[in-house]
C-alpha cells in the first residue's frame, strides 16, 4: 500500500496523464512510495469517498479549470482532503518533481 495518495483532476485527462507519469518518476527518485492517478473533476466527490479509486491524500487540479476550486474544495473539505490548482507553468512543462512538492506541502510531508 502506498504511503500517500495524489489524485490530479482536470477536464478531460489528457496532458493529466502524461503529468501523473512524470510525478511517478519523480516521486520515485526521491524514493516515494506514492500512488498517483487522475481522474475527471466530476469524479472529486466519488474520489474523496474512495468510490471507484483509492480516496485521495491531496488532489490537485489543473490549471484550466482553476475556476472551479471554491466549488470542489466544498466537497473536498468535509472530508479533510486539501485541494488546491497546479502551477500554470508546472503544469505546461510537465514539471513532475514541483508538482511533487506542492503536493507534498499541501500534505504537510
Amino acid at each position: 500500500m502506498a504511503e500517500k495518495v495524489i489524485a490530479l483532476a482536470c477536464n478531460a485527462g489528457m496532458s493529466t496523464s502524461l503529468l501523473v507519469k512524470k510525478m511517478q518518476e519523480a516521486a520515485k527518485a526521491k524514493g516515494r512510495d506514492y500512488e498517483i492517478y487522475a481522474k475527471t473533476a466530476a469524479d472529486v466527490e466519488d474520489m474523496v469517498a474512495g468510490r471507484g479509486a483509492t480516496k485521495p491524500d491531496v488532489i490537485l487540479i489543473g490549471p484550466q479549470i482553476g475556476y472551479l476550486k471554491a466549488d470542489l474544495s466544498k466537497k473536498t473539505e468535509p472530508a479533510g482532503v486539501p485541494l488546491d490548482v497546479i502551477n500554470m507553468q508546472d503544469y505546461g512543462m510537465m514539471r513532475g518533481d514541483k508538482v511533487i512538492e506542492a503536493a507534498e506541502k499541501l500534505m504537510g510531508v
